[in-house]
């Protein structure tokens, strides 16, 4: 099988030679200083630049990490189209929002909408555009900031999480814009070539949020989203953050075709709890940066054995981990056969 279609099989739960490995983009960022001296392709440059962008996510491709590409490399594109300040980072440290943008969700309809054809929001439109004129039979994944992720870095977060109480109405109001400014953005990159949008929502954890307003906010937004983007003819992975014993039946109500965790959900406490659904995980990202290849393929080994049908890092990879370390997941899982 192609890589495209091993992955598109997987999430179809159609038959399939070996599970898949791949790392998303986004907030599972999949960029490291070595790939980039591998390339000659450098951040912050390639944050502003589609060929650079598409190279960039080409490298991790073809020099036999992932079965994938994947745009952007960051979390921010979405809230600076919306008016927030970014830093650009650096070749080791990822964009940042530096000042938001509202001090209260009351303020939301001072908002612009997102212009997906202008600035860093149309770059990563148009790197997705050339890598579907270049690559035939690897997926392509584009990337959503998840809505409770994306409205905390249009406002000062600790508001934020108060105002979903004490200002409910508002805050749905307010959630309710961001999310249609991501279907649009979504669109947009399934119109040029995405065949999975993957959304990470790691403000939008039920360790913060509890089970409550997990389902009040992160789950009923992100269904708002998910629903257009599956419309379109996309798959769709959604990645949260943290523990999830207490928001596991939550969840479950997640309309994605793939579920996605870190490294703190045990393996053989998500499978049982979710029997049903695609998942995705949790390759520690800390053993990527510091471990041995031989721990990796343990790891890797595990995961498949226990139930975790795509193989991918749990999160953004460190920028100093070893391209041998990367390798080590899709190589033993060639071995598997």
């Amino acid at each position: 099988m192609n890589p495209r279609e091993r992955l598109l099989h997987t999430i179809e739960k159609a038959e399939i030679d070996r599970p898949a490995c791949i790392c998303p983009g986004g907030m599972m960022n999949m960029i490291t200083a070595e790939l980039m001296e591998s390339c000659g392709v450098s951040l912050p440059a390639a944050h502003s630049d589609a060929r650079m962008m598409a190279d960039l996510a080409k490298a991790a491709y073809t020099s036999g990490c992932f079965e994938n590409v994947g745009v952007p490399f960051c979390m921010t594109v979405e809230a600076e189209a919306m008016g927030a300040k970014v830093t650009m980072g650096s070749n080791i440290v990822e964009p940042h929002v530096s000042e938001y943008v509202i001090n209260t969700v009351s303020d939301h309809t001072k908002l612009p909408c997102v212009d997906h054809t202008a600035g860093r929001a149309g770059i990563t439109v148009e790197a997705i555009r050339l890598l579907r004129e270049e690559l035939r039979e690897v997926p392509i994944v584009g990337n959503l900031t998840g809505p409770v992720s994306t409205a905390s870095s249009l406002i000062e977060p600790t508001v934020f999480f108060k105002e979903l109480r004490k200002k409910n109405a508002d805050a749905h109001a307010f959630m309710a814009f961001v999310t249609d400014q991501l279907i649009a953005f979504g669109l947009a990159q399934i119109e040029a070539g995405a065949d999975v949008i993957a959304i990470s929502d790691p403000s939008g954890t039920g360790e913060i949020l509890g089970p409550r307003y997990f389902e009040e906010f992160t789950v009923q937004y992100l269904n708002r989203l998910i629903a257009p983007l599956k419309a379109a003819g996309a798959k769709v992975i959604v990645h949260i953050c943290g523990q999830m014993r207490q928001v596991y039946p939550q969840a479950n109500k997640i309309e994605s075709d793939v579920l996605s965790f870190d490294s703190i959900v045990p393996i053989r406490e998500a499978r049982p709890a979710l029997p049903d659904r695609v998942l995705m995980g949790n390759i520690s990202t800390y053993t990527l940066e510091f471990g041995e290849p031989e721990k990796i393929a343990v790891m890797t080994n595990f995961a498949a054995d226990n139930g975790f049908d795509i193989i991918s890092p749990a999160c953004g990879l460190g920028m100093r981990s070893p391209l041998g370390n990367i390798r080590a997941m899709l190589e033993t899982l060639k071995e598997r056969g």
